[in-house]
């Protein structure tokens, strides 16, 4: 990443750090911003990545892309209508759940926020059915249980229009330390 790429989100840095000292906190921990679209990518083949890393690590995410490939005509990455056309069965192979293969032949909300995120370089999008957003919020505010997407959506709203660079973060949060399981008297 270049000067003028890390240069790109200091505005949004900054104002996420001025909200409070939680976010502070994060912003100093992490460091700048890294997010790292990619819009020279095609939107379909955006969106099937997107699908492909939900809920996944990095590695797993790469595992499964790589399977897909290989499974194409060409071994590229496979055309809509390859996609389409595909069993069950081996889309099954590559790693794919039942829900993904559906959702990869029918679009939902949080895709569409990836897109938009990524391929198109939205910088006020957040996702807020996205686990690790609300996990990284509520970790990052010392919450009993993660926020409800509804509430989450509200809460951010303050945050615009540096959203996308909010949710940069929130996935960044590290855990909690792990209980010791001894109590102190």
């Amino acid at each position: 990443m270049g000067l003028n790429e890390a240069a790109r989100y200091a505005e949004s840095t900054a104002f996420l750090a001025a909200l409070d000292d939680d976010w502070a906190a994060l912003i100093d921990r992490v460091g700048p911003c890294r997010h790292d679209p990619k819009a020279a990518r095609e939107p379909y083949e955006a969106l099937v990545r997107a699908i492909a890393y939900q809920q996944l690590t990095a590695k797993a995410g790469d595992a499964m892309i790589n399977r897909l490939k290989a499974i194409a005509p060409e071994g590229g990455f496979p055309a809509p209508q390859h996609l389409v056309d595909a069993e069950f069965d081996a889309l099954r192979g590559c790693g794919f759940s039942a829900a993904k293969i559906a959702t990869i032949k029918g679009i939902g909300r949080w895709t569409v926020e990836m897109l938009l995120m990524y391929s198109l370089e939205r910088l006020d999008i957040l996702p807020a059915d996205d686990f690790g957003v609300r996990e990284g919020y509520r970790v990052l505010k010392s919450l009993a249980g993660q926020p409800k997407p509804r509430e989450l959506r509200k809460t951010a709203e303050q945050w615009a229009p540096h959203r996308t660079v909010a949710a940069w973060y929130l996935w960044r949060v590290p855990p909690p330390p792990p209980a010791c399981g001894i109590a102190l008297e």
